[in-house]
């Protein structure tokens, strides 16, 4: 995928003659944390304290504090930055006892000097970003967004900002992915802008302003964030988030190596979850030009002892939803797996279980078929007991069933919209239950690639009816037109939006159906 992009530092223009006036720059930098504030097991969810003491967890903020501070101490006669690339809200308990609350805390205990806002910083709506920018000392920034007419964020979050690190003043830009408003909800009040020319418009004003080091903090995915870098003149560095890539030259499955080079600009990410701390260094000759980069994502394994007083404010903060985590509420008799990069691109066993739990629940009223969107799904969960912490993980949302009617093509044209983004590994792609389909990866997006749709007919499956009326479930955010799903919203369409709780769903057929067995059935093929 990468092929054309890499390149070794070397190829920087590493020669005998470099100017004496080097300027050396290490940033630090996280992505996606997801209100990971507790340290996580080997599926990104919550690790409990037997995982602790048997040395199998990773990450947390405690971790991340550690680390940060011993990086900042081994380098404590160099200039360093701690930069986040967006998406420290949404995934956990704790995100949905405090609304950001705890993050604001931990990330200004890390001591930031500056955040991009990601998309899930949008999901309680303007309200919930401008709370936590109240709440941080350091900047949050995203460039290509107007809020000229929003009441809540005007002059609050920046285009960019300048920082003087080390007699060098460092100019950072950023961006926010357009499509945030599918994914999160933003308000008609902030308007986005296109993210190439937004970056590329900051960029030239701050070389205008003397500005000589310039460097994207974006939340936008690996792959607009290596067009960013072929694109956008004047960057030295591309620093990204929300499609939680590894880029690394050492751990196994990395999407690419770190940095991967667009040219003579080094892009990096670092995963997601607090796993990873990402360290890039930069060398500059005295003209601003860069000549290398050099770095690699630093694990917060077992290795890593969380700092002590971090852990414990972690723990009185947890207590109040410390019972109903911990709560078993089914078992399992394998992994359901509900990794990212299997459920955004195919049939899963995280999504069976969701669809069919969401069918099950409603199968009474009628409802004929059921569609989950895999953005939804936020972790996996291992064999054994089942908690409700564990399915809270996976289902952090706090969505609620919605059913509602709509025709047999306005059901192909959701699942047409599900498959449009594969490519890109949106969170779009559909689970379903009461149906199946084949899409070819052929064919453009929404061109066609939905090229057959069965529907449960008593104990087999017959082709939709484009003209016939279907009963549908989903969640609420999908029914009113999140990812992409806008043939569902309306009232038009006999909805009820206000259902359970879809993790209160999820537990009880776990529960009823324990131990639960995960599976895949072909209900989702590729021609």
């Amino acid at each position: 995928m990468f092929t054309r992009f890499l390149a070794s530092a070397a190829i920087l223009g590493l020669t005998a003659g470099m100017a004496a006036a080097e300027y050396k720059l290490t940033i630090l930098h996280t992505n996606d944390i997801h209100s990971r504030i507790e340290s996580i097991n080997k599926y990104d969810s919550t690790c409990d304290a037997e995982g602790e003491a048997e040395g199998k967890c990773f990450g947390g903020v405690a971790r991340i504090k550690t680390m940060v501070d011993a990086r900042r101490d081994a380098l404590a006669d160099q200039n360093v930055l701690l930069v986040d690339a967006g998406d420290p809200f949404q995934g956990s308990l704790f995100y949905t006892t405090y609304k950001g609350a705890a993050e604001a805390e931990f990330m200004e205990g890390i001591g930031y000097d500056v955040m991009a806002v990601g998309n899930h910083e949008f999901d309680d709506g303007p309200q919930g970003l401008a709370a936590f920018v109240d709440t941080v000392s350091f900047p949050v920034i995203s460039g290509n967004l107007d809020l000229s007419t929003s009441a809540e964020l005007k002059d609050k979050v920046k285009d960019h900002v300048v920082l003087e690190v080390g007699g060098q003043k460092i100019g950072i830009i950023s961006a926010l992915a357009t499509d945030t408003v599918d994914t999160s909800s933003p308000g008609k009040d902030v308007v986005f802008q296109d993210e190439i020319d937004s970056l590329s418009a900051d960029a030239a004003a701050l070389k205008d302003e003397g500005v000589n080091i310039i460097i994207a903090l974006t939340h936008v995915g690996l792959a607009k964030d290596l067009e960013i870098a072929e694109k956008v003149p004047g960057l030295d560095l591309v620093i990204g988030g929300h499609s939680h890539t590894l880029l690394s030259n050492t751990q196994e499955n990395a999407a690419g190596p770190y940095p991967t080079m667009v040219g003579d600009v080094p892009v990096v990410q670092a995963y997601a979850y607090s796993k990873f701390l990402g360290e890039i260094t930069l060398t500059f000759d005295d003209d601003g030009n860069l000549i290398s980069a050099e770095g690699e994502p630093i694990l917060l394994d077992a290795s890593v002892t969380p700092d002590p007083e971090f852990s414990a404010r972690v723990a009185e903060m947890g207590a109040p939803i410390e019972e109903m985590k911990q709560r078993v509420v089914a078992s399992s008799a394998d992994v359901i797996v509900g990794d990212r990069d299997v459920c955004r691109v195919q049939e899963c066993a995280m999504g069976n279980l969701v669809a069919d739990a969401m069918l099950s629940r409603v199968a009474d009223q009628g409802i004929q078929l059921a569609i989950a969107n895999s953005g939804g799904l936020r972790a996996s969960i291992d064999s054994g007991e089942v908690t409700m912490g564990e399915v809270l993980t996976v289902l952090p949302f706090q969505n609620t069933l919605s059913t509602f009617e709509i025709s047999g093509q306005g059901v192909i044209d959701a699942l047409e919209n599900g498959v449009s983004q594969v490519e890109e590994v949106k969170g779009r792609f559909p689970q379903v239950a009461g149906m199946t389909f084949t899409w070819d990866p052929s064919v453009a997006p929404n061109e066609g690639r939905i090229v057959e749709v069965m529907v449960a007919d008593g104990d087999g499956f017959v082709p939709i009816d484009p003209a016939a009326t279907y009963l549908v479930v989903t969640n609420n955010y999908v029914r009113n037109g999140g990812d992409g799903y806008k043939m569902f919203e309306g009232d038009d369409k006999n909805a009820y939006d206000f259902g359970p709780d879809l993790a209160d769903v999820t537990a009880e057929y776990l529960a009823e159906n324990a131990p639960y067995s995960p599976y895949v059935d072909g209900r989702i093929k590729q021609k």
